[in-house]
C-alpha cells in the first residue's frame, strides 16, 4: 500500500491545514493496493472545520484526494472517524 502514501500524505496536510489542532490530526490508510479507505481522526472542536456547511469542504477534500489517488492508478475514499 505504499503507493498511496501521496493521498495520505496530501489528506494529512489538508486537514492540519485547516484545524486549530494539527497535532491531533491522524490519517490511518486500510484496504488493498488498489482500492484504500483514509480514515481521518481529528479532535471533536475541529470536526465542524474539516465538515463545513452542509459537507462542502470534506466533499471537496474527497474530491482533491480521489483526484491524487486516481493520477496513481488508485481508488481512494475518505472517512472521518468520530
Amino acid at each position: 500500500m505504499a503507493a498511496q502514501t501521496g493521498s495520505k500524505e496530501f489528506l494529512e496536510y489538508v486537514a492540519k491545514s485547516l484545524v486549530d489542532n494539527p497535532d491531533e490530526v491522524q490519517v490511518t490508510e486500510s484496504g488493498s493496493a488498489r482500492d484504500a479507505i483514509l480514515q481521518l481522526s481529528l479532535a471533536g472542536a475541529d470536526m465542524g472545520r474539516v465538515i463545513g456547511r452542509h459537507g462542502r469542504v470534506i466533499n471537496a477534500i474527497r474530491a482533491l484526494v480521489q483526484v491524487a489517488a486516481a493520477k496513481e492508478g488508485k481508488n481512494v475514499s475518505v472517512e472521518i472517524l468520530e
